[in-house]
């Protein structure tokens, strides 16, 4: 796939980037004459994806993450700002050989591995298909071989007793190690790994972050991890952003972030982490009210507002401006302003 570079892209490691991402959507019931009203998923989203790293995405239910993700696979657009993969813009990508080759490099792993694969087939079916339609590799020997290599490297043996079995026949665990075995044989550079193991037995979920950990070290893959889970990133993220309807709240050095977490919500994240350590009389912080608002383009402020109990005057009627904390850590708050 030649796509050709920006010249406003200084770093050659960055894959996919977001630039100023905002994404609204048309609310329900609203009148054809009237005034149309929208709701903001998004609001001003930047991230920049590397070979060979990971950055997090991590927020509670409705906060924008799968959404964000669903613009970079192109079923949704933008409403502002962009995604750029090796600095062209995808909304470029309207038909040929570049759409199709960008759908091959950027692959989305979902949430449920049953429902991303087709239970009528065997995993043979699904290795196959994409080795034979984007690398012409035609059924046969090398065929054979490169499937027991692919499903091997993803930890599924033995290779062959597999590829004859069909879907409802393996684990969860193994669902989802066949889908990310399924991304290998598309050839995929970026993987947009949307809550993977959420649906898994804790007892599996470690296997699956190790497997992804080699793809992204030895494969180079650069991977977005979706999760509302920020231990989780922690142990699999260089760079974690914080979002918080749609606002990025915190962002940068995943380490800094989960050891010095600054941002009120942050902390909330991270204290609502189970830890064994702690007694289970012990508090949790607490905030305003447990409603998450809805967010809108007319609207002002911190969003986070509302909740939190350090919220003064300023921070309903403007949105603060990032603020540097340390190095590659930011955030957005009135309380850091000064």
């Amino acid at each position: 796939m030649e796509i050709t570079t920006s010249q406003n892209v200084p770093d050659n490691s960055v894959v996919l980037e977001a630039e100023n991402l905002t994404i609204d959507f048309r609310k329900k019931g609203n009148s054809f004459f009237g005034k149309k009203e929208y709701l903001r998923a998004v609001n001003g989203l930047n991230f920049k994806l590397r070979e060979g790293k990971c950055v997090a995405i991590v927020g509670e239910s409705g906060c924008g993450k799968s959404t964000s993700a669903k613009v970079a696979t192109k079923i949704h657009r933008a409403t502002q700002g962009g995604i750029y993969y090796r600095g062209q813009n995808i909304d470029e990508f309207k038909s040929g050989k570049l759409l199709d080759g960008y759908r091959r490099e950027v692959q989305m792993v979902f949430q449920d591995p049953f429902s991303s694969l087709n239970p009528l087939h065997t995993i043979r079916y699904h290795l196959q298909r994409p080795l034979r339609i984007y690398h012409g590799i035609k059924p046969g020997k090398e065929m054979e071989y490169r499937m027991i290599k692919i499903l091997t490297e993803v930890g599924l043996t033995p290779a062959k007793e597999v590829l004859d079995k069909y879907p409802h026949q393996l684990s969860g665990g193994q669902r989802q190690r066949v889908f990310l075995a399924k991304t290998l044989a598309i050839g995929a550079k970026v993987i947009l790994a949307d809550e993977p193991t959420s649906m898994l037995d804790v007892s599996i979920r470690i296997g699956v972050l190790n497997l992804m950990n080699k793809m992204k070290k030895e494969m180079k893959k650069a991977f977005m991890y979706i999760t509302h889970d920020i231990a989780t990133a922690r142990y699999f993220a260089e760079e974690t952003i914080v979002l918080y309807c749609g606002h990025m709240v915190e962002w940068g050095d995943t380490e800094a972030i989960t050891q010095n977490p600054q941002h009120p919500y942050t902390q909330l994240l991270l204290a609502a982490v189970p830890d064994p350590s702690r007694s289970i009389h012990h508090k949790l912080p607490t905030h305003r009210s447990l409603e998450t608002p809805m967010w809108s383009p007319e609207k002002k402020g911190c969003p986070y507002a509302s909740r939190c109990l350090n919220a003064k005057t300023v921070c309903f009627d403007s949105l603060p401006e990032p603020t540097q904390i340390a190095e590659n850590h930011f955030t957005r708050c009135h309380l850091f302003a000064d």
